[in-house]
């Protein structure tokens, strides 16, 4: 008999939702509002509610389905418990226990990058491979690493914070976590636009950024057509990219490297760029590893939390 899972993926604005097969068929995907009013206290009661909804409508039974997987924007420890969702809300939320209780099925939880890793390992640009590391280029640096086909998620359910490796002394602008010199704030999308505002600033020399409110896609746009200062900016941006990639890599020594996020729309140009100071500075032992790009987009987190249940 065919049984079912239910993924999630918890965000500040809305939750992502899916129904599985148990080999990881997308049979039917949706989102419903995260109500983060009163500290979030109605956001698993609305993710139980839809779940039962379509269990209802698809005429499943609680025997024809493995339980559901649950990922969130927080650290969450073995025991399910998310210490802290600032975009929720949550503070010591028992995110496991809460949604059993409501939703009466076995439940896993986990942070969503986490859980991105493992539906990029499942089914994305991973796949076939049991040790990867994720790197998601956004606003900020994220990512997840798996090892042997598990997340590696630390004591505390905070392993995988890539972003925040130190990888520059003296620098004076903060991260958002109050450090300085972090990962992130040179191989975010965000970076990429501070390192070309600084390159603009050093040179006179004529550029399609110059002038204009320009973002991350259009420095590589400019880099692709040959524009000399997005030229530098993204070699500058390709170094800081492989040299911390290359500190995750000597740790963790993944098979795959798998790149996700707004800034991978760039594509393959991504590894012409990273791969020199990769090479230079990751361990020998570990520069054989393969690079990719993400290929389950938003969709990752609701199959990784799918497979937390299968697993």
């Amino acid at each position: 008999m065919a049984r079912y899972v239910f993924g999630a993926d918890v965000g500040g604005t809305t939750a992502k939702i899916g129904l599985l097969s148990e080999t990881g068929e997308k049979l039917d995907f949706w989102e419903i509002p995260t109500r983060t009013e009163n500290n979030g206290e109605m956001i698993i009661p609305d993710v139980a509610e839809s779940i039962r909804n379509k269990m209802k409508e698809k005429g499943l039974n609680d025997n024809d389905v493995i339980g559901a997987g649950i990922g969130v924007p927080g650290a969450v420890n073995v025991d399910g418990i998310c210490y802290q969702a600032v975009n929720l809300g949550w503070e010591n939320m028992n995110v496991v226990n809460e949604l059993h209780s409501k939703l009466k099925l076995p439940v896993k939880a986990g942070n969503d990058a986490n859980v991105a890793a493992l539906g990029e390992s499942w089914k994305g640009g991973g796949q076939g491979y049991r040790n990867m590391l994720l790197v998601t280029l956004g606003t900020g640096v994220g990512g997840g690493i798996i090892i042997e086909g598990k997340i590696l998620a630390g004591a505390k359910g905070a392993g995988g914070e890539i972003g925040h490796i130190h990888l520059v002394d003296d620098e004076p602008d903060s991260c958002g976590c109050g450090k300085h010199g972090c990962f992130e704030q040179f191989a975010s999308a965000t970076g990429a636009v501070r390192l070309a505002k600084r390159v603009l600033e050093s040179s006179t020399e004529d550029s399609v950024l110059r002038g204009k409110d320009f973002e991350c896609k259009d420095i590589f746009d400019g880099y692709k057509a040959g524009d000399a200062l997005c030229k530098k900016a993204a070699e500058q941006y390709g170094y800081y990219l492989g040299k911390g990639i290359a500190a995750v890599a000597t740790v963790v020594n993944p098979e795959i490297i798998v790149i996700g996020g707004g800034v991978s729309k760039a594509g393959d140009v991504l590894f012409d760029l990273l791969m020199p100071s990769f090479k230079k500075y990751v361990f020998p032992g570990c520069a054989d590893a393969k690079f990719a790009l993400a290929k389950l987009g938003n969709d990752a987190g609701v199959f990784g939390a799918a497979k937390m249940l299968i697993d």
